[in-house]
């Protein structure tokens, strides 16, 4: 609080009094497209972060039915090239952004349908909160999405998407586009009006190569980017969740908080994040945990993936079940309640704030 008034009184010192000739002064830097710092040091350095965007939740059973009549009224081909619906941040509109680094939006393809091939600088992941029966094909590469999967489409990597079933499916799509506009660094390329390659086969050819625990091919010894694994296969994740918590009930230091067990998914190349700007976690609640309350510079967005629970976003408690998603932007204090068994995937910007070297982190209750 002392550092909060010592700021603003610091602030207010450098007002100077209101005169003829400052006005003048101001006229001039404004024909010379100049803004004197003394009058917006408050937003441009603040005492904490204050992100325009806002803490928000989006309810699944909201998304899928306006995705579904997207689905009958708006065709996938040039043009669009997806339908997808980008997740608009409140405090960031009118740009569909969930945070001012993210994009996170509702993808739906219908029966049969085609996605038509692109490729663009930003990093994307696609998540399935549920459905199966579509193909993404990255780079010539045909990936099956099904319910749990986490799929990777690096940075200008060719893909697009084929629905082999009479069924529509949804996921949601998370891709760096506002971090990538603000910087200035995007191409966009077309590729097939089709996709490269329609088999249908249960893994792909970069899973085969690398989904093995512990082995690295030979044939492939640089260090890559970005993962070369096209797709993070949910029986992987689940298993995992459920070992760290099976551990923890023997004793054993395996979970990040009692009754609270996570991953984060990793290039295993490097043994670092899956993509250089997005982080990807997934985190199991018991029924009955509560989470430590976080602060962290950077935006985090969580949907969740089974279960009932709430999230507490700056004081206001909101209750949560599958599918609703949930953003937290920089620096806002958020913490997670079960109330049943509480399964939520989590991507976030942290490693573009711990490379730049701006991360912060406050858990309650330590130092």
């Amino acid at each position: 609080m002392n550092e909060q008034l010592n700021h603003e009184n610091v602030q207010h010192a450098m007002q100077p009094e209101d005169t003829p000739e400052l006005r003048a002064l101001y006229k001039g830097f404004e024909e010379e497209s100049l803004i004197p710092l003394w009058t917006q040091i408050g937003d441009l350095m603040p005492v904490h972060p204050k992100s325009q965007a806002v803490p928000h939740v989006w309810k699944w059973s909201k998304l899928l039915p306006l995705a579904e009549r997207s689905g009958e009224l708006v065709p996938v081909g040039r043009g669009g090239e997806r339908r997808a619906i980008g997740l608009a941040n409140p405090g960031l509109v009118p740009n569909a952004y969930v945070s001012p680094t993210l994009w996170a939006a509702i993808q739906y393809l219908g029966p049969r349908e085609t996605a038509p091939e692109h490729r663009h600088s930003q990093n994307a992941f696609r998540f399935v909160v549920e459905g199966e029966g579509v193909w993404t094909v990255v780079n010539g590469d045909p990936v099956r999405m099904s319910r749990g999967d986490l799929l990777l489409t690096p940075g200008w990597h060719f893909h697009g998407h084929h629905n082999d079933t009479d069924h529509p499916m949804a996921w949601i799509d998370g891709l760096d586009i506002p971090f990538s506009q603000q910087m200035d660094v995007g191409f966009f390329e077309f590729g097939s009006d089709r996709v490269t390659d329609y088999a249908t086969p249960n893994y792909s050819r970069g899973e085969r190569l690398w989904c093995h625990p512990g082995l690295r091919p030979l044939s492939a010894l640089d260090d890559t980017i970005a993962s070369p694994i096209g797709a993070y296969r949910w029986e992987h994740t689940d298993d995992a969740l459920t070992q760290q918590l099976l551990l923890e009930d023997e004793g054993q230091p395996a979970t990040v908080e009692l009754g609270h067990a996570a991953i984060r998914y990793v290039n295993p190349t490097t043994g670092g994040d899956v993509m250089p700007t997005i982080r990807c976690e997934f985190h199991r609640l018991r029924a009955g945990t509560q989470t430590a309350q976080r602060q962290e510079v950077g935006s985090t967005i969580f949907q969740v993936f089974e279960g009932r629970g709430s999230v507490v976003l700056n004081g206001d408690t909101r209750n949560l079940e599958k599918g609703d998603m949930f953003v937290a932007p920089s620096w806002i204090p958020w913490s997670l309640q079960a109330e049943t068994q509480f399964d939520l995937f989590r991507f976030s910007d942290a490693p573009i704030m711990e490379r730049l070297h701006f991360m912060r982190t406050r858990v309650e209750g330590q130092r």
